[in-house]
């Protein structure tokens, strides 16, 4: 996908992007590009693949919350707006990068345990002036801070990533999740006692059609 596809498709999803969001969408690939070739942060064989697995892929949270959640939607595309975010085991820097490019009014503390990583993701943040972005090398869990919502891209299973989220958040937990996603939920949501009404899935294929994505969700789950 080139930029310009992308570009496209996050108009058609988001609305008018001002410049400047539309210029650190594009200098997202030369970024990554030169960041990866020291401090390997996405696969060699996927870095022409960037705006659709990894850009595209982290915007799937922003969709969904522009689906389901218009209030808080709209509050995120506002700089006025004052939403924390915990991005846990962002890599290097999904889907907190593409989402604070979109999102002004969210305040994102992207977090990794990972030292390089979260270099690559401050360098990055840095570079594009995304003055909403803190990063933090460390273990989520260790974090004293309390967030809005959590988010995070398939970093573990869905029973061992929930541990990690106990009292950092107060409003909703957004997790990018592939595979056999029932039996995952089902096992976590008996172990943890979270009941049915509070766990929502959406197929990221229903807003992009790539087969890539097929098989990828959404997971929100809600404060219980």
């Amino acid at each position: 996908m080139t930029f310009e596809e992308f570009i496209e498709t996050a108009r058609k999803a988001f609305g008018t992007l001002t410049e400047v969001q539309e210029e650190q969408f594009r200098r997202l690939d030369p970024l990554y590009r030169d960041w990866n070739s020291k401090i390997n942060v996405i696969s060699r064989k996927d870095i022409d693949g960037l705006y659709c697995h990894h850009v595209l892929h982290s915007l799937a949270i922003a969709e969904y919350v522009r689906i389901k959640m218009p209030e808080v939607y709209e509050t995120l595309r506002t700089p006025s707006g004052d939403i924390s975010i915990l991005d846990i085991g962002t890599g290097g820097g999904f889907p907190g990068i593409p989402l604070a490019i979109l999102f002004p009014g969210g305040r994102f503390t992207l977090c990794d345990s990972v030292g390089k990583k979260i270099k690559v993701t401050a360098a990055v943040a840095e570079a594009l002036h995304l003055d909403n972005v803190a990063t933090v090398n460390a273990r989520a869990e260790d974090l004293p801070m309390k967030f809005d919502f959590i988010v995070s891209r398939a970093v573990t299973s869905i029973e061992n990533f929930l541990p990690w989220t106990k009292g950092k958040y107060s409003r909703g937990i957004l997790y990018l999740k592939g595979g056999d996603i029932a039996a995952e939920l089902g096992l976590a949501m008996q172990k943890f006692g979270i009941p049915s009404g509070k766990v929502h899935t959406w197929k990221v294929d229903s807003w992009l059609g790539d087969p890539y994505f097929e098989g990828k969700m959404v997971v929100f789950f809600e404060r219980k």
